[in-house]
């Protein structure tokens, strides 16, 4: 910045000489760095996944991943249907950086390590595993998820588990189109929606003609099938066999047949996505597709709805990761930023801002790895009921909350921010997916009326976890009274109830996240969420902390 003279004309610094910028936030460790997390992992019981998640947060940090993360954006998938000769193709390809991603996240067990290594806590392991790489790149995270999840649906049925789950399991990542005796490892898709039903599976037209043993005959049309370059894909589609209907049935979909033969795959068009672009979705269809029975025939919904839960539940996580995301990018400007005199961090209006986005983070993240415990293989029976519930309760209110909250950390980072240079517009961006993926918000809160009609211990179960904390905030156990009541009034008249849902559903959830804050946060930051979430002092954005509270310490920690 040396200035000097050319005659009576003063040369002052040069023009592109940038200060009062940070530094590029790479090359970090973002497990460690992530207190709230690793206290919440030992807490629900896999701290001795502390060195594997280690070097899974320091793998994520590194600028090559980060930069993977971009590319596998900024170049997103190509679909070919035909081959140069006019042969049919229907193959999708991605940007080397997407392979590389996808990669890593399969060598850490990010999809099935809880199934494949099952101990004590192995569900909470792989949960925080997912949230590391999710935090980082997200679209990947969709095939990731759907092969942890199809594990649930596909292990009951021996004909199919005895030669796939050994590939799910693998933690090799083989992306091209091989036949399955060729492959020691593979990923799993979904191809459920159809244009003319949406979220109701029901009203779908596929049609699957019984071949024999466990074989169809698939023909019809999805409208949206993630990751079409999977190696197999849950279907449903109404099945019969001969004259008899059986009913709406899930199908397990090989991309490739015994002997290299391809299966009838027909990839329309991919979707043209606000977000999650790394990651292809495409419209398909099936015509003499090959179709292998999962479950019974006619019980498809009944088959594929743990599946469901599971992918409800990283819906969960990867939009924790995505808080997680936005408040470390916003903290790391705001603490090598100065503006009026002082670090942005420094500001208290900033702080403020700063501590709410980061109570809302924790809160999203320890709602993610309770229910990822009450998924472990040694779950009690309560804790079967209560997930049942919780799981769409807290679907419905995190998700929801990722959109509002991308947008606040992004705005700490100002015009930055509203960059694609910086990732938290691609976050921005981002975010929605997860409250649409697996039902959008009211399907969601019908499905809390659901649990509580079909499962009514699961009421109780709910109402046994908030009670763990009864007496240690008055604000708390007023507002659980309330929602305790408002769910036996919704219970009482079946007929007002979905008008009822969403206000419902989100006291339930606001009711579990304050509870979980209580019993795992610092009490600074508990009371601080519960005041601002439910106190008298309550506002609408964030930033609007009660009164007192200590804004600075609560950023420091995050």
């Amino acid at each position: 910045m040396t200035s000097y003279s050319r005659g009576e004309r003063v040369i002052g610094p040069a023009t592109h000489y940038v200060d009062n910028q940070p530094p590029w936030r790479v090359d970090v460790d973002e497990y460690a760095l992530n207190a709230p997390l690793v206290a919440a992992v030992r807490a629900f019981g896999a701290g001795w996944a502390d060195a594997e998640l280690g070097r899974a947060g320091r793998l994520v940090g590194t600028r090559d991943f980060q930069r993977d993360a971009e590319l596998a954006n900024l170049h997103p998938p190509v679909a070919y249907a035909h081959d140069r000769w006019g042969f049919r193709l229907d193959e999708v390809e991605y940007d080397p950086s997407y392979h590389r991603v996808i990669a890593a996240a399969v060598a850490a067990g990010a999809h099935t390590s809880a199934w494949a290594e099952p101990r004590a806590g192995a569900h909470v392991a792989r949960a925080a595993t997912f949230l590391l790489f999710a935090q980082v790149e997200p679209g990947h995270a969709c095939p990731v998820s759907m092969t942890h999840a199809a594990v649930a649906s596909l292990k009951d049925s021996p004909w199919i588990a005895e030669e796939w789950l050994p590939k799910l399991y693998s933690r090799e990542y083989e992306p091209r189109l091989l036949p399955a005796e060729q492959k020691t490892s593979a990923l799993i898709g979904m191809a459920m929606t159809e244009k003319q039903g949406g979220s109701d599976v029901r009203a779908g037209t596929t049609v699957g003609v019984h071949l024999s043993g466990h074989s169809y005959q698939l023909r019809g049309h999805k409208w949206f099938c993630s990751a079409p370059m999977s190696d197999g894909f849950l279907v449903l589609a109404h099945t019969r066999r001969g004259s008899v209907e059986e009913g709406l049935t899930c199908l397990f979909v090989p991309r490739m047949l015994p002997h290299g033969t391809r299966n009838v795959f027909r990839i329309q068009r991919l979707k043209d996505k606000l977000g999650n672009r790394s990651n292809a979705s495409a419209e398909i269809e099936f015509d003499g597709t090959i179709g292998t029975l999962v479950g019974e025939p006619g019980r498809g919904v009944r088959t594929i709805i743990e599946m469901v839960q599971r992918t409800r539940l990283d819906c969960v996580l990867g939009t924790a990761a995505g808080m997680r995301q936005s408040v470390a990018e916003a903290v790391w400007h705001a603490r090598g930023r100065a503006a009026f005199g002082a670090l942005l961090v420094d500001q208290p209006v900033m702080t403020a801002v700063l501590a709410d986005l980061a109570l809302e983070s924790e809160a999203a993240m320890l709602s993610g790895l309770r229910l990822a415990q009450l998924f472990e293989d040694e779950a009690s029976d309560r804790d079967i009921a209560l997930r049942r519930l919780a799981t769409p309760v807290t679907k419905y209110w995190v998700c929801k909350r990722g959109p509002h909250h991308a947008y606040e950390a992004l705005e700490c980072l100002g015009g930055n921010g509203y960059t694609e240079s910086f990732p938290l517009a691609r976050r921005y961006r981002e975010q929605p997916v997860m409250a649409i993926w697996e039902g959008s918000g009211n399907v969601i809160a019908l499905d809390v009326l659901r649990a509580l009609t079909r499962d009514p211990e699961s009421a109780d179960a709910f109402a046994d976890e908030l009670s763990t904390v009864r007496g240690a905030s008055a604000l708390l156990d007023a507002h659980t009274d309330r929602t305790l009541s408002l769910l036996a009034a919704v219970a009482a008249d079946p007929a007002t109830a979905p008008s009822n849902a969403r206000r419902l559903t989100e006291t339930l959830a606001l009711a579990f996240q304050a509870s979980l804050m209580l019993r795992h946060a610092p009490s600074l930051d508990a009371e601080a969420f519960i005041g601002a979430r439910l106190g008298e002092e309550r506002a609408w954005q964030y930033g609007a902390l009660p009164t007192g509270t200590d804004a600075a310490a609560i950023v420091a920690r995050h």
